[in-house]
């Protein structure tokens, strides 16, 4: 037999990558240029993104920020040797109006009440949404919240928010005597009963009462001077709130065996899904005065609240609807099989999982929520479009589009991607595809 041996005997020393296949190099080559097809588009990219940012860079990086009209902003550019419709910005608008844009015609002495109730807002949300890192005392908070909130935006005596919260006190206290002594349902309806009957008759004069006895309150501020980003930020966010329970109960409502039930969610879910925003602005804003009694005083924003938040509980409806159309008919089984009623089964096994199931629709519907808002400068109100309007009004600054409409996106943008990566996160969190 032969001595050669065909296999090595001896391992060789390990040895560095070539250079050409690690590091930015190494990306570079196996992202941008892996093929000649890759490598041309890559090339003709690169030169359509350089030629796009050179018109844009020099326009944004304008020395016009202490310019006081829009002549006075040219005499700038001018200046400093740049000449042309498209020389540069003038940022002296953000400058002088950026305050209007945030806070609209709120008093500029009271900026202390918009600005804490938003701090106070993140306080609120951060143990909702990051329930893993925050304190669960902090909820109690969270559900005071809605409370605050209004009474630090509007102002007046401290008794009709607690007036409001006594409501939802006398509501749960019938609903868990009548539970405990007959039945769930009933006890809810008794408890939506009592609370309705003690907001719409019993609240304002016990609020007037206690407000003769003990004048504790804030400086009352009229809606018609809410503007700018605190309107769109506090319409999008009671319409987020309060838009996701609704449209659960909807869902819930759709799918239920009770025919009266089921085609009174339909019926609301259908006739709300085919009309227009627009149209259910209008009527907020233009035929609910005409079927109010007279001298009746329904504010503005409260009613655009409403119609905003009804709206977008159809489509959340739809989107939760969705979610609890693809758990497993096992997961119902697994819940009876457990002697769960109806609502704790809900509760505990099926609302989790199809709300987890959900959260993309579910981010998607409170990002077109807050986009939407912008409708609202259609009937009067001054959001950071219409005010935008007004801005260019002004004879010292007719004529600025662009500066406006692009801060204006971009707090948008900033807002909106922030709820986006938000979802994400959350979706890795919950990891929503069963892996």
């Amino acid at each position: 037999m032969s001595d050669i041996a065909y296999s090595r005997t001896e391992m060789l020393p390990e040895r560095e990558p070539p250079a050409s296949e690690i590091g930015v190099l190494g990306w570079i080559r196996h992202n941008l240029f892996s093929t000649w097809l890759n490598a041309i588009l890559t090339i003709l990219s690169l030169a359509l993104i350089y030629y796009v940012l050179a018109g844009i860079i020099p326009w944004v990086l304008s020395p016009t920020w202490s310019g006081t009209s829009l002549a006075d902003c040219r005499d700038i550019l001018a200046e400093a040797g740049r000449e042309g419709h498209f020389s540069g910005a003038c940022w002296g608008v953000i400058h002088d109006r950026w305050l209007q844009l945030i806070f609209g015609f709120y008093p500029a002495e009271l900026y202390w009440r918009p600005i804490a109730a938003f701090l106070l807002l993140g306080v609120a949300l951060a143990p909702v949404l990051f329930a893993d890192k925050m304190p669960a005392k902090l909820l109690w908070f969270s559900a005071l919240y809605p409370f605050l909130f209004p009474w630090l935006l509007w102002g007046g005596p401290i008794w009709g928010p607690v007036m409001a919260l006594l409501g939802f006190v006398i509501g749960y206290a019938v609903f868990a005597a009548v539970n405990n002594a007959m039945s769930t349902l009933l006890g809810l309806i008794l408890g939506v009963l009592a609370a309705a009957i003690w907001w719409l008759f019993l609240a304002g004069a016990a609020a007037e009462m206690l407000s003769g006895i003990l004048p504790i309150g804030l400086e009352p501020v009229e809606s018609r001077k809410f503007g700018g980003f605190m309107l769109s930020i506090t319409i999008g966010v009671v319409a987020i709130a309060c838009s996701l329970p609704l449209g659960i109960v909807l869902a819930l409502g759709r799918q239920s065996d009770l025919l009266i039930v089921k085609y009174l969610s339909v019926g609301f879910i259908e006739f709300v899904r085919g009309v227009p925003l627009i149209t259910l602005l209008f009527v907020a804003s233009l035929l609910l005065n005409i079927f109010m009694p007279p001298g009746t005083d329904f504010d503005i924003i409260l009613r655009v609240l409403i119609m905003v938040t009804l709206f977008a509980s159809a489509y959340m409806a739809e989107v939760i609807r969705g979610g609890l159309a693809a758990l497993p008919k096992g997961q119902y089984e697994g819940a009876d099989s457990l002697g769960l009623n109806y609502w704790q089964a809900q509760r505990l096994i099926i609302m989790p999982q199809a709300l987890k199931i959900s959260i993309p629709g579910i981010v998607s519907t409170f990002i077109g929520v807050f986009k939407d808002t912008t409708l609202v400068s259609i009937i009067g109100l001054m959001d950071p479009l219409g005010l935008s309007n007004n801005i260019r009004a002004d004879s010292a600054w007719n004529g600025i589009v662009w500066e406006l409409y692009g801060f204006i996106a971009a707090v948008f943008f900033i807002l909106c991607f922030s709820m986006s990566r938000y979802s994400m996160y959350l979706e890795r969190k919950l990891q929503t595809g069963h892996r």
